[in-house]
């Protein structure tokens, strides 16, 4: 793929309002909850914020953020592997930063997998985890 095409292609990667994150958005507001999203003023600006329980939803794509569940996350590019994978190490790397933060600040940082967000059924049991462990924290 010419360069310029590879630019355009990598350019049309949403970072905000994705599918998986529009899932989990709409699972949270039919259980009743309600959020606020893309907080500048907290580390890694999380996608879903839930101030009520002091929680923090990142919605992470499995190949960028090297999800362990799902063969996308395990995928890597054949160009260019030595900036991909430096890359994509970064990201997790960063990752793990901003969640330490958030803990330091006496959040509740979570994530939800892309996989997890494309079925109904896990999207739940991954929200009921989430949802469980931030009420045991309050308490």
């Amino acid at each position: 793929m010419e360069r310029s095409a590879k630019s355009a292609q990598m350019a049309r990667v949403r970072t905000q309002n994705t599918a998986p994150e529009m899932a989990v958005r709409r699972a949270l507001f039919s259980l009743g909850l309600r959020f606020r999203l893309h907080r500048r003023d907290l580390p890694g600006r999380p996608d879903i914020v839930l101030p009520r329980f002091k929680a923090a939803i990142f919605v992470h794509g499995c190949y960028w953020h090297g999800c362990t569940m799902c063969d996308r996350g395990l995928r890597r590019p054949k160009t260019n592997i030595a900036f991909w994978s430096a890359k994509l190490a970064e990201n997790r790397l960063r990752d793990q930063r901003n969640q330490a933060d958030l803990r330091a600040l006496g959040w509740h940082p979570a994530v939800i997998w892309e996989c997890e967000a494309r079925t109904p059924d896990t999207l739940r049991t991954a929200l009921d985890r989430i949802l469980s462990g931030v009420a045991e924290a309050g308490k």
